[in-house]
Formats: structure tokens, C-alpha cells, sequence
């Protein structure tokens, strides 16, 4: 027992961490080029910023939020930092209707989609819960029930293109964290639906990536509004983790993390849970879940 807590586990979860955070490829800037990507959230903050990089790098880009007048500025300064192309198309992701026509509409503008980028949340207060009933329904609605939707309707496409599917998700999706409680319960309801659907892709054989993005601590506005008195913790700025997203999407990882410290992904990566999930795997009568 002494020489397993001393050798063993260390040693597994390095290797782990390894297996889990490598990749055989480095990340070009030309690897958007030409790219069709959605993203969503994108009038301020890190959608905004990933948008102003995706411009950069030459791809087709199509925003979406509920502010069309933000969008409008988003979108022009797009096209000046020399973007394949540029549109947004307004809306709430409460709209479930919306969320869904959204993608149809921007796959034509586009003529495909390579990338989608899911990256919108609605307001969480970051208070103790008041067993408000309504604000978590409206929460996972918006937070999780919309991405699905949004990632239901862009397959297809992303079949077809051998797309990836990236979803930004928390540090609050891993662990639970007092004061956002729903905000919390969405966050995990995205690890569990997605890293399952990319499980699903990887025995159906399906060339669609899904990518889940942990995020720490950001300095964006709506953040630092909501924690700046509350929380004793350093924000990461918003460009660079908008570029670390793009290029976790752009190598096809099944997580990135990103935030302050940055020695918190290799707790949060949990190579116990890694190693269950693999002995499940193998657990799996594949040919018969196939001919279901």
C-alpha cells in the first residue's frame, strides 16, 4: 500500500495528465483560415475576443447575441481585421425556436459550418441560493438546454465538414462552488452531456470533435462586476483565453483548461474519473450498441 500512494498513483496520474493534455500537433493560426465558425455570446467579453481572433486568422464568421447594435460594431471591426467574411444575426438563446433556426440560417450564409462555438450564458447573481425555482429553470434552459439545441441542429454540417463542437464551460462545472448554485448545476449538466456525446461519436465512428473548455477566474466586465468585492482571486485576461479556446477547438483536445493558477487543470483533470471511464469503455459490448 506504501509503494502504490508513493509510486503508483503519482505515476498514473501523470500519465494521465499526459495522455490527457497532449497533443501530437501545434497549434498555426492558418488552421482557421478559410474555417466557417458560430459563435455565440459574441457582443462583448470572450466572445467578442474570440471573433476578433477568428477575423485575424481569416476565417467565415457568423455572431450571434440578443444586442444587434454591440453585434453591428463586432461585426464591422471584424471585417476590418481582414475576416473571410462577417454577419450576426440577433437573438435570445431563451428561444429555443431561435436557437435552432439560427444555426440553419448561419450554415447558409457560410455554405457549411466547421466550428461551433458555444459560448453564451445568461445572468447568474452571485448570491446564496433563495430556492428561486424559476431563475434555475430559466438557468439550465439558456446555460445548457440551448446548447444542446444549437449542437443537435449544426451536426449535420459538422458531419459532413469534420467539424468540432467547442463548449465553454466553468471551474464551477467541476466543483461545486458556494454562491452559483445554478449557474454550477449548468456547468456540470455540460460536461456530462457533452463528454458523453463525444464517447458516443468516438464508438459510432463519428468525426465530429467536442472540445469542453474550463475556465477560471476571467476579466471580463460581466465578471468582474459580479465577483470583484466577493472572491479574493486573480481573473486571467480575456484575449488570451479567447485564443487558448480557438486553439483547443483547432486540435480537437476533449478538455482545455484555462485560468488562475494555471496548476489547477491537473487537479481538476481528476485521472481517477479518466481511468473509470476507460475500464467502462472497455466494459462495452460495442457491435451490440451499434445495432441499436
Amino acid at each position: 500500500m506504501a509503494f502504490m500512494k508513493k509510486y503508483l498513483l503519482p505515476l498514473l496520474g501523470l500519465f494521465l495528465a499526459y495522455h490527457y493534455y497532449s497533443t501530437d500537433e501545434e497549434f498555426r493560426p492558418e488552421m482557421l483560415q478559410g474555417k466557417k465558425v458560430i459563435v455565440t455570446g459574441a457582443s462583448k467579453g470572450i466572445g467578442r475576443e474570440m471573433a476578433f481572433h477568428l477575423a485575424k486568422m481569416g476565417a467565415h464568421v457568423v455572431l450571434t447575441a440578443r444586442s444587434e447594435e454591440t453585434l453591428q460594431e463586432v461585426v464591422s471591426h471584424c471585417q476590418k481585421l481582414g475576416a473571410a467574411s462577417a454577419h450576426y444575426i440577433a437573438g435570445s438563446m431563451e428561444d429555443m425556436a431561435f436557437a435552432e433556426q439560427f444555426v440553419a440560417k448561419a450554415g447558409k450564409l457560410m455554405g457549411g459550418l466547421d466550428m461551433l462555438i458555444l459560448n453564451h450564458i445568461t445572468s447568474s447573481p452571485f448570491t446564496f441560493f433563495n430556492n428561486d425555482i424559476y431563475q434555475v429553470r430559466q438557468i439550465m434552459e439558456v446555460n445548457f438546454l440551448s446548447y444542446v439545441v444549437l449542437s443537435v441542429a449544426a451536426l449535420p454540417m459538422l458531419k459532413q465538414s469534420n467539424g468540432s463542437i467547442v463548449v465553454v464551460s466553468s471551474i464551477a462545472g467541476k466543483m461545486g462552488h458556494p454562491m452559483v448554485a445554478p449557474y454550477s448545476a449548468s456547468k456540470f449538466a455540460l460536461d456530462g452531456f457533452f463528454s458523453a456525446i463525444r464517447k458516443e461519436h468516438s464508438i459510432a465512428k463519428v468525426n465530429v470533435s467536442v472540445t469542453l473548455c474550463v475556465l477560471g477566474l476571467i476579466n471580463t466586465d460581466t465578471a468582474m462586476k459580479a465577483v470583484s468585492t466577493k472572491l479574493n482571486l486573480e481573473a486571467a485576461p480575456k484575449e488570451e483565453c479567447a485564443l487558448e479556446i480557438i486553439k483547443g477547438g483547432a486540435l480537437r483536445q476533449d478538455e482545455m483548461y484555462y485560468g488562475k493558477p494555471r496548476w489547477t487543470s491537473l487537479l481538476l483533470g481528476n485521472p481517477g474519473r479518466q481511468l473509470m471511464e476507460f475500464l467502462q469503455s472497455r466494459r462495452l459490448n460495442i457491435n451490440k450498441l451499434l445495432d441499436n
